[in-house]
């Protein structure tokens, strides 16, 4: 790997610290709770403490990623973050933070290049009708060429840490799944049946019924190009399955770890949960959970709800206080009654959040032993849209 980062805490405390000790770390999670937004922060974070060379690649299709970057556009190949963006934010990184987004086109054509066991059936997979149909939409393919593009720049030993943004949960256990599943579809008994006639003139007696109602649906040609593909295809097999199983190991690896991101709404800490259960069973290396948009801690103090109930048990006796010195303020001001209102109504909105703000107490308690690190996001004022928001939020889960 790259050199030029600070000498690594022990894992486990912080983010700070586990992302030091990692040269993977793959955010996962539900859609919707601020994942993107996350793996963003954590890469500003680790480029701005930790030094060397930070890669965020993001394979979710929301192109969300290169606005808060301050990137005009973002694809395939990595692109640096300029030092000018740091700098407009009043920031000052020790390392370089880059950022890509799968093209997932473009990888497939780099992958074929790169493993075509020769010219002439590179150029034959190519040219194919169904390949430049599929290449694109093919199931699994957006899954599996991200697999494949994550080893293939880790590969590279280029960068320091490699913050991968994922699809929505469980989209995400395919993106896992997904180079296995491929391997195993080209060894599959149907890929067989398809390819066989046009490997052979000699089609059994029991299966050629089978074809030709194949051909009638489908068509000769169009099986002819689902032949013609997956022949090709096949000569690439063995690598297939040998980058399935290297992608399986990297995954593993003790400098590989995922950070689930989630919120406290029911439907995704559920979700949330349920791929924290399936990375544990599946002896993967769950380092962090993060909860955005948690609300404030002082929602739970003992003290304040006393006040608010007070507030609203006596919401007279301080509306006919207060009512003089807002009239003096500005006319219609000291309305009592008005004043009363608005004072019941502070008081009972305070003490519904804090119902709420104790259940999400109660939740984080119920996860807290889960992971090495659970980080907590507060509710922002305002979106996140450039590297000074992408800081404030990173500040928040990175100590």
């Amino acid at each position: 790997m790259a050199r030029g980062r600070t000498p690594e805490p022990v894992p486990g405390t912080s983010l700070d610290s586990l992302l030091a000790a990692k040269e993977i770390v793959v955010a996962c999670g539900p859609g919707g709770v601020g994942k993107t937004t996350t793996a963003a922060a954590a890469g500003v974070m680790a480029a701005l403490r930790h030094g060397g060379k930070v890669l965020v690649l993001t394979v979710d299709p929301a192109r969300r990623l290169a606005d808060a970057l301050g990137l005009d556009g973002i694809g395939n190949t990595e692109r640096r973050v300029p030092p000018e963006a740091f700098r407009a934010a009043g920031l000052k990184p020790r390392g370089q933070l880059w950022a890509a987004m799968l093209d997932t086109k473009e990888s497939w054509d780099a992958l074929i290049r790169r493993h075509a066991p020769d010219e002439q059936t590179r150029d034959e997979i190519l040219a194919n009708p169904l390949y430049q149909n599929i290449s694109g939409r093919f199931i699994q393919s957006h899954d599996y060429i991200a697999m494949e593009r994550l080893y293939e720049i880790h590969s590279e030993s280029d960068y320091d840490l490699i913050v991968v943004d994922t699809p929505p949960t469980r989209n995400a256990l395919d993106f896992l799944d997904a180079p296995q599943r491929l391997a195993d579809f080209f060894s599959s008994r149907l890929l067989r049946w398809l390819i066989v006639p046009y490997r052979s003139k000699l089609v059994n007696v029991a299966t050629k019924p089978f074809y030709q109602i194949a051909d009638r649906i489908l068509g000769t040609q169009f099986l002819a190009d689902i032949s013609e593909f997956f022949i090709l295809f096949q000569s690439m097999y063995d690598g297939f399955v040998e980058r399935a199983e290297a992608v399986g190991r990297l995954l593993e690896d003790r400098r590989t770890t995922f950070m689930v991101v989630s919120t406290l709404e029911g439907v995704p800490l559920r979700e949330a949960e349920f791929f924290a259960h399936e990375l544990i069973a599946r002896r993967l290396h769950l380092g962090a959970i993060v909860l955005n948009k948690v609300l404030p801690a002082y929602l739970q103090d003992a003290g304040a709800a006393v006040v608010a109930e007070a507030m609203k048990e006596r919401a007279d006796e301080v509306a006919a206080a207060m009512a003089p010195a807002l009239g003096q303020v500005a006319d219609g001001l000291g309305d009592e009654a008005q004043v009363r209102r608005v004072l019941v109504e502070v008081a009972e909105s305070f003490l519904n959040f804090r119902v709420v703000a104790l259940r999400e107490a109660e939740e984080r308690s119920h996860l807290a032993d889960t992971p090495e690190v659970l980080a907590t996001v507060p509710f922002f004022d305002t979106d996140i849209y450039d590297l000074a928001g992408l800081v404030r939020l990173g500040e928040q889960i990175w100590d």
